[in-house]
């Protein structure tokens, strides 16, 4: 399974959709089985579901992200869990070990 986790440095950014970078996760039986990162191609409407889609991700770790694009995501297939916040190895590791429990999104801005 893939999993994408936006970033701003090497923390959950606060905002999926304008992060710095997407860190892509291949995790297998519960072990990581590769790391790649891809800079955020730009925010516009329907845009990241469909480029994060084609890139084979599954599942999306996020801190912020409006209820539109989680229902995008959805009909994707692409599971969210919003409210994350903290370094990114420690909560991919955390997902690994299925102690990762989703928050509330930290997005605010309207949507």
């Amino acid at each position: 399974m893939k999993i994408a986790i936006s970033c701003d440095g090497e923390k959950v950014s606060a905002h999926f959709g304008r992060c710095e970078k997407y860190i892509l996760f291949e995790e297998e039986g519960g072990e990581l089985k590769g790391k790649d990162e891809t800079p955020n191609p730009g925010h516009e409407p329907f845009f990241l579901p469909k480029f994060l889609n084609e890139r084979g991700v599954q599942k999306i770790i996020c801190s912020g992200i409006g209820p539109r694009a989680v229902g995008l995501f959805n009909e994707l297939g692409i599971e969210v869990i919003p409210g994350i916040e903290g370094e990114i190895d420690e909560v991919i590791e955390k997902y690994l070990k299925g102690e990762l429990k989703p928050g509330e999104s930290t997005c605010n801005h309207g949507h």
